[in-house]
């Protein structure tokens, strides 16, 4: 059933934030309300819901609500043609997917290109707006931090960024957002920059950050920084300084018929045997190839490099003892046995 409450929702915040396109405008919650048709507790967390996550750089004075000084509304004038529209779309809905946290910008987004829709996809498209309307307190609300990654890149500003690395102490430091790239494996977007913390280039997960602060501090993207370049020998998103290395594998023929229908990096070869096919990829870091390769099974066998065979037979060890079972015993391949040619009783 469609959720008409959070249709409503996402109708007024909008509202709100064209009010506040009018130069030097102040508004009164209760003005708000009555314009809203809502009451004014209900217009109040609408308002601090806008400020607190970045859709609208407003604050309170006294009992008015304004703009920030030297704040503003930017508003991007876009003309699409149905078809082009619809890939928007579809893009924007891929990055809700990937999100495990509430994000209003991605929402608003959406609620926008929908707005641009035929009536005939609108009444229908509207449904699926209701699942991204968050409610969910247990939810993180990454809407702020977004903005400030999101302006950051767009401004070439300076974010403060609070980060809670897995397994490490947390840090603060300045980042310097030279690219934002959604990971549709890792179901997250990846900020990459210059990062104060150890004065290098470094990749940020949105999960992990749990404060940013738009700075007036301003950057500059280095000429040597190459995006594409980067991403063409990533998996994912990981990438890192080193030389990048072969990854090849070797799929069975059951999975086989998978492996082709996916283009799963843009250096990847695939060469077709007898028992299946090779796969072959240059790939700058293989730490996130990992949890796709061990989702295979069975069916995929790391071939190069070594030190990748080694991890994944590290690992398949480690589930044997989990599960009590017992790997057999190996033997390397210029060792003598001296139990081969021993008669059997």
């Amino acid at each position: 059933m469609l959720n008409l409450e959070a249709r409503k929702r996402l109708e007024n915040l909008l509202y709100i934030i064209k009010l506040f396109q009018v130069p030097d405008r102040r508004y009164r919650t209760k003005e708000i309300a009555e314009q809203l048709g809502v009451n004014e507790d209900t217009a109040g967390k609408y308002l601090r819901d806008l400020s607190l996550s970045g859709l609208l750089p407003i604050t309170k004075e006294g009992h008015d609500w304004v703009l920030l000084e030297g704040a503003m509304t930017p508003q991007l004038e876009l003309s699409l043609s149905y078809p082009e529209a619809v890939a928007l779309y579809l893009a924007a809905r891929l990055l809700a997917q990937t999100q495990d946290e509430q994000n209003w910008h991605v929402t608003m987004a959406l609620k926008k290109l929908v707005d641009a829709l035929p009536p005939s996809l609108r009444k229908r498209e509207e449904m699926l707006l209701a699942l991204l309307n968050f409610e969910d307190s247990q939810r993180p609300d990454k809407s702020g931090i977004f903005f400030a990654l999101a302006s950051g890149w767009v401004l070439q500003r300076q974010v403060r960024l609070y980060y809670e690395p897995p397994h490490r102490r947390s840090f603060e430091c300045l980042f310097h957002p030279y690219l934002l790239e959604p990971s549709a494996i890792g179901r997250t977007i990846y900020a990459l920059g210059y990062s104060s913390m150890g004065e290098a280039r470094r990749a940020y997960k949105l999960e992990r950050i749990t404060r940013a602060e738009l700075t007036d501090k301003t950057f500059e993207i280095p000429e040597d920084f190459d995006a594409a370049t980067m991403l063409r020998q990533a998996w994912t998103i990981m990438y890192s300084d080193e030389e990048p290395v072969r990854v090849r594998l070797r799929f069975s023929a059951r999975a086989t018929p998978r492996v082709l229908e996916t283009r799963w990096h843009p250096s990847e070869e695939v060469k077709k045997n007898r028992d299946g096919c090779d796969w072959t990829a240059i790939i700058g870091d293989t730490l996130e190839i990992e949890p796709w390769i061990r989702g295979w099974g069975s069916d995929c066998e790391v071939l190069e490099p070594l030190a990748l065979r080694e991890s994944t037979i590290k690992h398949l060890r480690r589930s044997m003892r989990m599960y009590g079972l017992t790997a057999p015993e190996t033997r390397s391949p210029g060792t003598f046995d001296p139990n081969l040619f021993r008669r059997k009783d």
